[in-house]
């Protein structure tokens, strides 16, 4: 690690009725990368958008590359070498890669008396930087018919052509592979190696210990403590985060496990499902384990009617089941939460009562065209109290609410369906330790009630620490399964991982 190429000095940033930062310090050195941690809401992004110039500080000092600096906009950031790479990248779908990279700062050349684009000059800059980053793009490519890790690809070499030696990363494995994962972590090591000062923002505690050289604690606004990796442990980052050491990060109790509750019997789809047979028991916890593509969120959907019904026989309580839509599984009391709250799960410029009432607002009629808004709140207020949602009353916009509490809004929606079998797609995706603690927390509780759930989680200690059985997913079939006392991390990598010959063989 080399010189500070940037300081922060008492950063103060407020919005309407909320203080987002009190006066923050940080420091980034070349040749390092240096995490932020906190909460959701804890400030880590809007500092970051403070540094890139997406917003103004109120008060505070920063010096980029040892110059006092005050960005008005993310292009002035560009120019002087600062660039931030969000998890939702910021391309132009439509345009192709080539002009995404160069775009506001474009190459030119002189055509007589005009200044035109340099396609030639700026298409050989693009090679070499891609060619830096061991990475083939087509150029010609459109950015809409690229995958998220390309995307992100391209978001890195935009930085380059302005020459950036401080790079910011916000949540950038999010929507990544764990063969992605490692692609870019390769290609961060690389930066570092160059001399380029790396920020990293994210909640997952084990890629900040396996990458990170310092990390930065960041809570309710304020700045909290900075150590080395070395020196430091999870159990300690997590009581800066929340301000309190914390108990379980899985908090499951001990349920009475009931009779089989849920059954599917060769459930095939051609070239998507193969052969898939599993059950879950009443009180229970299953998990389905598997790399991205095994199928395990394409095997719920198909189940609760999203995608069409596939060949194979399905049981609820004993009694055959066929279900052609949504809507039918619902009524059954088979409910889906999904990955993607934001998108499918939850409409954010609404409020918690509203979406909590949405899925069933014959229930909360008053008379021809009208809804009983009393009636939608209580049952709104009920919620935020049970599952323990953060928002002052039940008509608070969910777009203001942190991703942790937006997630419960989204269980709280499943719930006031009544179900008998809940299905979670990757349920902490996205969410602070503290939240994710929470939310296992509410997980427990339900299956004490008697409630069946049914856990696609991508984070293995997650699945371990809360399942009472695992099914591992393998290219839409079935690979394996382990009880409780038996599983580990190893076990379920080896069974993820292997061929569907080599498993036959052995």
């Amino acid at each position: 690690m080399g010189q500070t190429i940037l300081e922060l000095h008492d950063i103060v940033k407020t919005f309407p009725g909320v203080l987002a930062l009190n006066g923050i310090n940080f420091n980034l050195l070349s040749g390092e990368i240096h995490a932020i941690c906190g909460e959701n809401g804890a400030g880590k992004s809007t500092l970051m958008k403070v540094v890139c110039g997406v917003h103004e500080a109120d008060s505070g000092t920063m010096i980029v590359n040892g110059k006092q600096e005050n960005f008005s906009n993310p292009m002035e950031a560009y120019e002087k070498g600062v660039s931030i790479i969000f998890q939702e990248t910021s391309l132009f779908e439509e345009m192709t890669v080539l002009d995404n990279m160069f775009l506001g700062h474009e190459m030119t050349k002189k055509a007589g008396p005009l200044q035109i684009i340099d396609y030639g000059a700026m298409r050989r800059e693009a090679e070499k930087i891609f060619q830096r980053l061991n990475t083939k793009i087509h150029m010609d490519a459109q950015i809409k018919t690229l995958g998220m890790a390309q995307k992100q690809m391209v978001e890195i070499a935009k930085a380059l052509t302005f020459d950036a030696n401080i790079i910011i990363f916000d949540e950038p494995t999010a929507s990544l592979t764990q063969r992605e994962v490692t692609a870019l972590f390769q290609i961060i090591n690389d930066l570092k190696a160059s001399g380029l000062g790396i920020v990293y923002i994210s909640h997952r505690m084990e890629e900040i210990f396996e990458l990170c050289d310092r990390v930065t604690v960041i809570r309710d606004g304020q700045y909290i403590s900075t150590k080395n990796i070395a020196e430091t442990s999870k159990d300690d980052l997590v009581a800066d985060m929340v301000g309190r050491k914390m108990g379980s990060y899985y908090p499951k109790s001990e349920t009475k496990i009931g009779e089989e509750i849920f059954h599917v019997e060769g459930y095939y789809d051609e070239g998507f499902l193969e052969d898939i047979s599993f059950y879950v028991r009443r009180g229970e916890i299953l998990g389905f384990a598997g790399l991205a593509g095994a199928g395990r969120t394409e095997l719920m959907e198909s189940i609760c009617g999203f995608t069409g019904r596939a060949a194979g026989t399905m049981w609820l309580e004993g009694k055959p089941l066929e279900i052609k839509n949504y809507k039918q599984a619902m009524e059954n009391g088979i409910v889906y939460v999904s990955e993607d709250r934001g998108k499918y799960g939850l409409i954010v410029d609404m409020t918690i009562q509203q979406n909590i009432s949405l899925p069933q607002l014959e229930r909360f009629k008053k008379g021809p065209g009208f809804l009983d808004e009393k009636k939608e709140s209580e049952k709104g207020r009920e919620y935020i109290e049970e599952v323990g949602i953060k928002a002052p009353s039940p008509d608070f916009l969910v777009a203001n609410l942190s991703g942790g509490n937006q997630q419960k809004v989204s269980v709280s929606k499943a719930l006031a369906l009544d179900p008998k079998l809940l299905i979670l797609d990757e349920p902490t995706r996205g969410v602070d330790v503290n939240a994710k603690a929470e939310i296992h927390k509410i997980i427990s509780e339900l299956t004490q009630k008697g409630l069946t759930i049914i856990m696609i989680s991508s984070e293995l200690p997650e699945l371990i620490g809360m399942c009472d059985r695992i099914y591992v997913m393998k290219d839409g079939y079935i690979a394996g399964c382990f009880d409780r006392e038996d599983v580990t991390q190893e076990k379920i990598l080896t069974v993820a991982l292997e061929s569907k010959k080599e498993r036959q063989e052995g």
